[in-house]
Protein backbone atom coordinates (compact mmCIF):
# COMPACT_ATOMS: atom_id res chain seq x y z
CA UNK A 1 0.00 0.00 0.00
CA UNK A 2 2.90 2.70 0.93
CA UNK A 3 4.54 1.79 -2.63
CA UNK A 4 1.23 2.34 -4.30
CA UNK A 5 0.66 5.57 -2.54
CA UNK A 6 4.64 6.45 -3.52
CA UNK A 7 4.01 5.91 -6.89
CA UNK A 8 0.42 7.70 -6.70
CA UNK A 9 2.32 10.98 -5.63
CA UNK A 10 5.09 10.74 -8.48
CA UNK A 11 2.66 10.68 -10.86
CA UNK A 12 0.91 13.55 -9.48
CA UNK A 13 3.76 15.46 -8.94
CA UNK A 14 5.34 14.67 -12.65
CA UNK A 15 1.52 16.13 -13.97
CA UNK A 16 1.72 19.60 -12.18
CA UNK A 17 5.03 20.05 -13.74
CA UNK A 18 3.86 18.83 -17.39
CA UNK A 19 0.78 20.65 -17.18
CA UNK A 20 2.02 24.53 -17.08
CA UNK A 21 4.63 23.42 -19.53
CA UNK A 22 2.42 22.11 -22.00
CA UNK A 23 0.47 25.11 -21.46
CA UNK A 24 2.90 27.27 -21.85
CA UNK A 25 4.18 25.64 -25.29
CA UNK A 26 1.02 26.40 -26.72
CA UNK A 27 0.37 29.71 -25.59
CA UNK A 28 4.04 30.31 -26.97
CA UNK A 29 2.85 28.49 -30.39
CA UNK A 30 0.09 30.94 -30.48
CA UNK A 31 2.67 34.05 -30.20
CA UNK A 32 4.71 32.51 -32.71
CA UNK A 33 2.14 32.03 -35.14
CA UNK A 34 0.00 34.71 -34.82
CA UNK A 35 -2.97 35.72 -37.06
CA UNK A 36 -3.05 34.19 -41.17
CA UNK A 37 -5.23 35.55 -44.01
CA UNK A 38 -5.46 34.93 -47.80
CA UNK A 39 -5.43 38.89 -48.32
CA UNK A 40 -2.60 41.08 -48.03
CA UNK A 41 -2.47 44.48 -45.60
CA UNK A 42 -3.26 47.87 -47.76
CA UNK A 43 -0.13 49.83 -48.29
CA UNK A 44 0.61 52.32 -45.38
CA UNK A 45 -0.46 55.54 -45.17
CA UNK A 46 1.47 58.90 -45.33
CA UNK A 47 1.15 60.86 -42.18
CA UNK A 48 3.40 63.07 -39.77
CA UNK A 49 4.78 61.91 -36.84
CA UNK A 50 3.30 64.03 -33.55
CA UNK A 51 5.58 65.86 -31.26
CA UNK A 52 7.13 63.40 -28.55
CA UNK A 53 5.37 63.92 -25.04
CA UNK A 54 8.35 63.90 -23.35
CA UNK A 55 11.96 62.28 -22.35
CA UNK A 56 11.85 58.13 -22.27
CA UNK A 57 8.84 57.61 -24.63
CA UNK A 58 10.19 55.77 -27.75
CA UNK A 59 8.27 56.07 -31.22
CA UNK A 60 6.15 52.91 -32.12
CA UNK A 61 4.88 52.75 -35.71
CA UNK A 62 1.56 52.04 -37.09
CA UNK A 63 0.52 49.40 -38.38
CA UNK A 64 -2.85 46.76 -39.90
CA UNK A 65 -4.10 45.20 -37.59
CA UNK A 66 -6.99 42.27 -38.35
CA UNK A 67 -10.67 41.14 -37.26
CA UNK A 68 -12.65 38.21 -38.60
CA UNK A 69 -15.64 40.10 -38.48
CA UNK A 70 -14.21 43.53 -40.78
CA UNK A 71 -11.14 42.49 -41.81
CA UNK A 72 -7.65 45.23 -41.80
CA UNK A 73 -7.79 48.28 -39.59
CA UNK A 74 -5.55 50.27 -38.67
CA UNK A 75 -3.32 50.95 -35.49
CA UNK A 76 -1.99 54.25 -35.04
CA UNK A 77 1.37 55.01 -34.93
CA UNK A 78 2.01 56.40 -31.55
CA UNK A 79 4.79 57.37 -28.73
CA UNK A 80 5.10 54.92 -25.70
CA UNK A 81 7.56 55.11 -22.34
CA UNK A 82 9.75 52.53 -22.90
CA UNK A 83 11.23 49.84 -20.81
CA UNK A 84 14.44 51.12 -20.01
CA UNK A 85 17.39 49.97 -22.56
CA UNK A 86 14.55 48.47 -24.45
CA UNK A 87 14.51 48.93 -28.36
CA UNK A 88 11.12 48.34 -29.70
CA UNK A 89 11.22 45.81 -33.17
CA UNK A 90 7.99 46.32 -35.23
CA UNK A 91 5.40 43.47 -36.07
CA UNK A 92 5.09 42.75 -39.59
CA UNK A 93 2.85 40.82 -42.13
CA UNK A 94 4.80 38.15 -44.28
CA UNK A 95 3.73 36.36 -47.02
CA UNK A 96 4.79 32.22 -47.16
CA UNK A 97 2.51 29.85 -49.22
CA UNK A 98 -0.56 31.69 -50.04
CA UNK A 99 -1.21 33.18 -46.69
CA UNK A 100 -0.35 36.47 -44.93
CA UNK A 101 0.95 35.63 -41.35
CA UNK A 102 1.43 38.58 -38.45
CA UNK A 103 4.67 38.82 -36.55
CA UNK A 104 4.32 40.06 -33.47
CA UNK A 105 6.62 43.29 -32.70
CA UNK A 106 8.84 42.95 -29.26
CA UNK A 107 11.24 45.16 -27.23
CA UNK A 108 14.20 44.02 -26.94
CA UNK A 109 18.07 45.17 -26.32
CA UNK A 110 18.30 45.58 -29.89
CA UNK A 111 16.25 45.56 -33.02
CA UNK A 112 15.53 42.50 -34.86
CA UNK A 113 13.56 41.62 -38.45
CA UNK A 114 10.72 43.60 -38.99
CA UNK A 115 10.61 42.24 -42.64
CA UNK A 116 12.15 45.25 -44.13
CA UNK A 117 9.25 47.42 -43.98
CA UNK A 118 9.89 51.06 -44.19
CA UNK A 119 7.83 52.34 -41.13
CA UNK A 120 9.22 55.70 -41.12
CA UNK A 121 10.88 57.77 -38.60
CA UNK A 122 13.71 55.88 -37.59
CA UNK A 123 12.61 52.57 -38.78
CA UNK A 124 13.47 52.02 -42.67
CA UNK A 125 13.42 48.22 -43.41
CA UNK A 126 16.75 46.94 -41.33
CA UNK A 127 17.86 48.12 -37.35
CA UNK A 128 16.71 52.07 -35.79
CA UNK A 129 18.04 55.21 -36.68
CA UNK A 130 15.42 57.14 -34.43
CA UNK A 131 17.89 57.43 -31.55
CA UNK A 132 19.84 55.15 -28.52
CA UNK A 133 20.06 54.48 -25.09
CA UNK A 134 22.86 56.24 -23.23
CA UNK A 135 22.97 54.38 -19.76
CA UNK A 136 19.05 54.98 -18.68
CA UNK A 137 18.75 57.94 -20.59
CA UNK A 138 17.26 57.89 -24.37
CA UNK A 139 18.79 59.95 -27.03
CA UNK A 140 16.77 61.36 -29.80
CA UNK A 141 18.02 61.85 -33.12
CA UNK A 142 16.24 64.80 -34.16
CA UNK A 143 17.24 64.28 -38.12
CA UNK A 144 14.23 61.66 -38.17
CA UNK A 145 12.05 62.04 -34.92
CA UNK A 146 9.66 64.81 -34.14
CA UNK A 147 10.85 66.09 -30.87
CA UNK A 148 10.70 69.67 -28.68
CA UNK A 149 14.25 70.64 -28.03
CA UNK A 150 13.58 72.97 -25.57
CA UNK A 151 11.95 70.43 -23.08
CA UNK A 152 13.45 67.38 -24.16
CA UNK A 153 17.34 68.39 -23.96
CA UNK A 154 19.06 64.40 -25.07
CA UNK A 155 18.79 64.99 -28.68
CA UNK A 156 21.60 64.88 -31.05
CA UNK A 157 21.96 65.29 -35.14
CA UNK A 158 22.64 62.23 -37.60
CA UNK A 159 21.26 63.46 -41.14
CA UNK A 160 23.99 60.80 -42.73
CA UNK A 161 21.97 57.85 -41.55
CA UNK A 162 19.25 59.02 -43.65
CA UNK A 163 18.27 56.92 -47.27
CA UNK A 164 15.55 57.69 -49.51
CA UNK A 165 13.47 55.04 -49.58
CA UNK A 166 9.42 55.75 -51.02
CA UNK A 167 8.27 52.36 -50.28
CA UNK A 168 4.88 51.92 -48.49
CA UNK A 169 4.46 47.89 -48.94
CA UNK A 170 3.11 46.21 -45.54
CA UNK A 171 4.12 42.78 -46.29
CA UNK A 172 7.25 41.15 -46.74
CA UNK A 173 7.41 38.33 -49.33
CA UNK A 174 5.30 37.02 -52.26
CA UNK A 175 4.09 39.28 -55.49
CA UNK A 176 5.05 42.84 -54.40
CA UNK A 177 6.18 42.35 -51.12
CA UNK A 178 9.56 43.30 -49.26
CA UNK A 179 12.04 40.93 -50.58
CA UNK A 180 14.04 41.49 -47.65
CA UNK A 181 15.90 38.59 -45.21
CA UNK A 182 16.96 38.63 -41.70
CA UNK A 183 20.26 39.99 -41.32
CA UNK A 184 23.07 37.73 -38.75
CA UNK A 185 22.67 40.75 -36.66
CA UNK A 186 18.86 40.69 -36.96
CA UNK A 187 18.76 37.15 -36.16
CA UNK A 188 21.14 37.39 -33.10
CA UNK A 189 18.84 40.15 -32.39
CA UNK A 190 15.46 37.61 -32.29
CA UNK A 191 17.33 34.87 -29.86
CA UNK A 192 18.04 37.35 -27.25
CA UNK A 193 15.56 37.39 -23.80
CA UNK A 194 12.47 40.20 -24.67
CA UNK A 195 9.06 41.22 -23.94
CA UNK A 196 5.96 41.53 -25.46
CA UNK A 197 3.93 44.52 -26.30
CA UNK A 198 3.21 46.54 -22.94
CA UNK A 199 0.22 46.85 -21.42
CA UNK A 200 -0.73 50.34 -23.17
CA UNK A 201 -0.34 48.99 -26.65
CA UNK A 202 -2.31 46.44 -26.57
CA UNK A 203 -4.78 48.40 -25.09
CA UNK A 204 -4.22 51.04 -27.73
CA UNK A 205 -4.74 48.27 -31.00
CA UNK A 206 -7.91 47.20 -29.17
CA UNK A 207 -9.19 50.78 -29.16
CA UNK A 208 -8.39 50.72 -32.57
CA UNK A 209 -10.29 47.73 -33.43
CA UNK A 210 -13.43 48.97 -32.15
CA UNK A 211 -13.66 52.64 -33.75
CA UNK A 212 -14.97 51.82 -37.16
CA UNK A 213 -13.14 54.80 -38.50
CA UNK A 214 -9.77 52.97 -38.31
CA UNK A 215 -10.90 49.28 -40.69
CA UNK A 216 -9.67 49.96 -44.21
CA UNK A 217 -13.32 49.18 -46.20
CA UNK A 218 -14.04 52.77 -43.82
CA UNK A 219 -10.96 54.89 -44.70
CA UNK A 220 -9.73 53.13 -47.78
CA UNK A 221 -6.17 53.14 -46.38
CA UNK A 222 -6.00 56.89 -45.33
CA UNK A 223 -7.25 56.69 -42.05
CA UNK A 224 -8.37 60.32 -40.08
CA UNK A 225 -6.14 58.78 -37.37
CA UNK A 226 -3.40 57.70 -38.18
CA UNK A 227 -0.77 58.44 -35.51
CA UNK A 228 -1.51 59.95 -31.65
CA UNK A 229 0.59 61.54 -29.27
CA UNK A 230 0.13 58.60 -26.48
CA UNK A 231 -1.44 54.98 -26.48
CA UNK A 232 -5.33 55.04 -26.83
CA UNK A 233 -5.87 59.04 -27.66
CA UNK A 234 -7.90 59.17 -30.77
CA UNK A 235 -8.89 63.05 -30.43
CA UNK A 236 -7.56 66.10 -29.66
CA UNK A 237 -4.17 68.72 -30.22
CA UNK A 238 -2.13 65.04 -30.37
CA UNK A 239 -3.64 62.90 -33.24
CA UNK A 240 -2.67 63.42 -36.95
CA UNK A 241 -4.78 62.37 -39.72
CA UNK A 242 -2.71 60.67 -42.84
CA UNK A 243 -2.05 63.02 -45.72
CA UNK A 244 -2.91 60.35 -48.11
CA UNK A 245 -3.17 56.49 -48.71
CA UNK A 246 0.10 54.65 -49.91
CA UNK A 247 -1.17 53.42 -52.79
CA UNK A 248 -5.09 53.24 -54.42
CA UNK A 249 -7.01 50.99 -52.32
CA UNK A 250 -8.98 48.20 -54.28
CA UNK A 251 -11.68 46.44 -52.05
CA UNK A 252 -11.12 42.34 -51.35
CA UNK A 253 -12.88 40.15 -53.19
CA UNK A 254 -13.92 37.97 -50.59
CA UNK A 255 -15.27 38.48 -47.08
CA UNK A 256 -13.03 38.47 -43.84
CA UNK A 257 -14.27 35.28 -43.16
CA UNK A 258 -13.62 33.57 -46.29
CA UNK A 259 -10.02 35.36 -45.80
CA UNK A 260 -9.22 33.63 -42.64
CA UNK A 261 -6.99 30.57 -42.73
CA UNK A 262 -7.74 27.36 -40.87
CA UNK A 263 -5.28 26.49 -37.99
CA UNK A 264 -3.74 23.68 -39.96
CA UNK A 265 -2.97 25.73 -43.04
CA UNK A 266 -1.74 28.30 -40.60
CA UNK A 267 0.58 26.43 -39.13
CA UNK A 268 2.44 24.52 -42.22
CA UNK A 269 2.28 27.90 -43.71
CA UNK A 270 3.70 29.32 -40.26
CA UNK A 271 6.31 26.25 -39.90
CA UNK A 272 7.97 27.53 -44.18
CA UNK A 273 8.25 31.18 -42.92
CA UNK A 274 9.75 29.92 -39.57
CA UNK A 275 13.30 31.98 -40.71
CA UNK A 276 11.22 35.41 -40.63
CA UNK A 277 9.42 34.36 -37.10
CA UNK A 278 11.66 35.32 -33.32
CA UNK A 279 11.16 32.67 -31.13
CA UNK A 280 8.72 33.35 -28.38
CA UNK A 281 8.96 36.28 -26.31
CA UNK A 282 9.89 35.63 -22.42
CA UNK A 283 8.76 37.31 -20.32
CA UNK A 284 11.29 39.24 -18.86
CA UNK A 285 13.88 41.33 -20.29
CA UNK A 286 17.16 42.93 -19.26
CA UNK A 287 17.16 46.18 -18.01
CA UNK A 288 20.57 47.53 -19.70
CA UNK A 289 22.07 47.41 -23.01
CA UNK A 290 23.27 50.04 -25.48
CA UNK A 291 21.40 50.02 -28.87
CA UNK A 292 22.76 51.52 -31.72
CA UNK A 293 20.88 53.26 -34.57
CA UNK A 294 20.62 51.75 -37.83
CA UNK A 295 17.83 53.65 -39.71
CA UNK A 296 15.65 56.20 -40.53
CA UNK A 297 12.75 57.99 -40.62
CA UNK A 298 10.54 59.69 -43.10
CA UNK A 299 9.98 58.97 -46.44
CA UNK A 300 13.88 58.40 -46.33
CA UNK A 301 15.29 55.34 -44.31
CA UNK A 302 15.94 52.21 -46.31
CA UNK A 303 16.87 48.59 -46.22
CA UNK A 304 17.46 45.84 -48.81
CA UNK A 305 13.89 46.06 -49.89
CA UNK A 306 12.67 45.11 -52.98
CA UNK A 307 9.40 43.39 -54.13
CA UNK A 308 9.50 40.02 -54.63
CA UNK A 309 8.43 38.00 -57.47
CA UNK A 310 6.70 35.18 -57.04
CA UNK A 311 3.96 33.23 -58.64
CA UNK A 312 0.08 34.51 -57.95
CA UNK A 313 -1.78 33.93 -54.98
CA UNK A 314 -5.07 35.49 -53.40
CA UNK A 315 -6.03 38.65 -53.54
CA UNK A 316 -4.66 41.70 -51.98
CA UNK A 317 -6.54 44.42 -49.71
CA UNK A 318 -3.17 46.56 -51.19
CA UNK A 319 -0.04 45.79 -53.13
CA UNK A 320 2.22 48.71 -52.54
CA UNK A 321 2.70 50.07 -49.05
CA UNK A 322 4.44 52.38 -46.81
CA UNK A 323 3.48 55.14 -44.47
CA UNK A 324 3.76 57.38 -41.76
Amino acid sequence: MKLHRAVRFIVFGLLLLIIPAALSSSSSAQIAIGISVRIGPPALPVYEQPICPGPGYLWTPGYWGWTDDDGYYWVPGTWVVAPVGMLWTPGYWGWNNGLYIWNAGYWGPHIGFYGGINYGFGYGGVGFVGGEWRGGAFFYNTAVMHVDTVHITNVYVNRTVIVNNESHVAFNGGEGGVAARPTPAEVAAAREPHQAALAAQTEHEHAASQNRAMFASENHGAPAVAATARPGEFSGHGVVAARAAGAPYHAPAISPREARSPASEANRANAANRPFTPPPHTESAPRAGTAHPQNESHPENSSKAKPAKEPKHPPQEDKHDKGR
